[in-house]
């Protein structure tokens, strides 16, 4: 179900959170696939890394998920929405809003289309609404999520949210749910998970022992536009390509910036001086901390996320090797965003 208009079962897609690091790659896979977009914005500045020609097809609406009448408004004449917009953040002072917006935002999209009568939502969730382990437990869509010390607030409210959709299916909606893991690849590498490659090509030196799962924004994108076509409802899918210690993660970015790989292991105790240092350096100089105490949390769990499932849902979807993902992006950068 590729290609011109005529054949998309449905022509008009409302993505919200399109100005964000996966939503941008959304709108680039439904542009190509012949779909008619329309994105909602409160800022076009984080946008840089689409191409051009791509922007100029998307029809831009000016809103916000919190504001019921500009999220009626957005959603006019639309066939199908793609609800990609979420804060993520470990940060404490992010946290109100973080609830606001991944919850009560995901409320009022649910509300909203059924009271508009659109049935077909793709939600972005995350492999966090499903819970983390320490010991290395594995985590498929059957995990049910359990309260723990080691759930960080993002984790709770995507948890949250999801609940939000699966209420909206009881009453009608025809949904489907994506638990991508951590994502990479290019865009700005100044906030999220892209981060991670500054740091590395800033010369970083510290690793942690933790377990992750990792999978390509272009993948993530690719299955989100497959199950949007496809008769699936109902389901949540693990969207994970690869699961890797934090340490070969690392090394392998270093190597593709021809940089140094990170040489010194920042153990739980130390990391728990780190993150109470950056918690009293941010407050003088009014910056996010880079450490905190969940992203320290995160950074020594270990978690298996499973992908069988939508491998066999999807059987014309493959993942991209992670190594061909972190080469890729790594060129990008060094092209692209030279160190400030």
């Amino acid at each position: 179900m590729q290609g011109n208009n005529a054949s998309l079962q449905y022509k008009k897609i409302l993505v919200t959170g399109g100005t964000g690091f996966l939503g941008s790659y959304i709108i680039q896979r439904l542009v190509e696939n012949g779909y008619n977009v329309r994105a909602i914005y409160r800022s076009k500045k984080d946008i840089f890394w689409i191409d051009k020609k791509i922007l100029e097809k998307v029809e831009w609406v000016e809103g916000d998920i919190l504001d019921i009448v500009s999220l009626e408004e957005a959603m006019e004449d639309v066939d199908a929405v793609i609800h990609s917009a979420a804060i993520v953040s470990f940060a404490k002072s992010d946290r109100k809003q973080m609830y606001q917006i991944n919850i009560d935002g995901t409320a009022n999209v649910v509300n909203m289309m059924l009271e508009k009568n659109i049935t077909r939502l793709v939600y972005i969730s995350s492999v966090a609404a499903l819970g983390r382990t320490i010991g290395g437990a594995h985590v498929n869509e059957e995990t049910k999520w359990q309260e723990s010390k080691i759930n960080t607030h993002y984790a709770i409210t995507k948890h949250k949210a999801e609940m939000e959709v699966w209420r909206g299916m009881a009453e009608g909606l025809n949904a489907v749910v994506l638990n991508p893991s951590t994502i990479l690849g290019y865009g700005n590498w100044n906030s999220g998970s892209c981060a991670i490659f500054k740091r590395l090509y800033s010369g970083f030196k510290w690793f942690t022992s933790g377990i992750n799962g990792f999978v390509d924004v272009e993948d993530v994108a690719k299955a989100v536009v497959l199950l949007l076509q496809s008769n699936i409802s109902e389901q949540r899918f693990i969207v994970n390509g690869h699961t890797w210690p934090f340490r070969k993660l690392q090394d392998t970015i270093a190597e593709g910036f021809g940089k140094p790989k990170p040489s010194k292991e920042a153990t739980p105790f130390l990391l728990s001086i780190a993150w109470r240092l950056e918690k009293i350096k941010a407050l003088f100089n009014r910056q996010k901390p880079f450490l905190t105490k969940e992203s320290a949390k995160v950074g020594v769990s270990k978690t298996f996320f499973e992908n069988e499932k939508i491998l066999k849902a999807l059987p014309d979807f493959s993942f991209t090797p992670m190594e061909a993902t972190i080469e890729k992006a790594c060129k990008r950068y060094k092209e692209n965003n030279p160190p400030k």
